[in-house]
């Protein structure tokens, strides 16, 4: 992203420290050293800040950036992102069919299903893991909340309050996700001393 290098040179025209710019902003100094190292991008209330700050209009200060988010968002991560929806949901549905499928096939076909269901709860596992990861690496949200911005729109509330519901839904389908998977981990492991003993 553009708008680290931006900061930083706009600060040392000023002949600022971080600290300084900190406190005109309203930020801890950290905060400012996560921006000029690319760790986080500033929330639209702070690019508001940081524009009024300077000198510069947002378009100025955040040049650049807009597109390399509307790709970052629409492109390659959406699509990994919809692919690993679908392998969670498909490996769930799997799972399930393995160990009934394979439950009646006497005892190698239990140990067949018993291995099989095991790599379908990792496959389950670290595709929900992989979706959260983008989520998290892409910070979706605000980029969003920037985007509809520089647009001149906002996110009203009703919208953002969907985005929250649709985090936690989907944080609640990874712990679900885990804890499908480690009960039939536990099932087939169980069922597979019990036929070995």
């Amino acid at each position: 992203m553009e708008l680290c290098k931006t900061i930083r040179k706009l600060r040392t025209e000023k002949g600022w420290s971080q600290e300084m710019l900190a406190e005109k902003a309203y930020v801890s100094r950290q905060t400012v050293s996560n921006w000029e190292n690319e760790k986080c991008y500033p929330d639209v209330h702070s690019l508001l800040i940081l524009s009024d700050l300077f000198g510069v209009s947002l378009d100025e200060l955040i040049k650049g950036d807009v597109e390399t988010m509307k790709k970052t968002v629409n492109e390659k991560d959406a699509k990994t992102l919809k692919t690993s929806q679908w392998c969670g949901v498909l490996g769930l549905v799997a799972m399930m069919l393995t160990t009934a499928i394979f439950e009646n096939c006497g005892e190698v076909g239990r140990v067949i299903g018993a291995v099989l269901a095991g790599g379908l709860a990792v496959l389950t596992f670290l595709s929900f893991h992989r979706m959260e990861t983008i989520k998290a690496d892409n910070d979706i949200q605000t980029q969003r909340e920037i985007l509809a911005f520089v647009k001149g729109e906002t996110l009203d509330d009703i919208e953002k309050e969907k985005e929250r519901k649709n985090r936690r839904s989907i944080r609640n389908g990874l712990l679900t996700a885990a804890g499908i998977s480690a009960i039939s981990g536990i099932i087939c492991i169980v069922r597979l001393v019990m036929e070995l003993v």
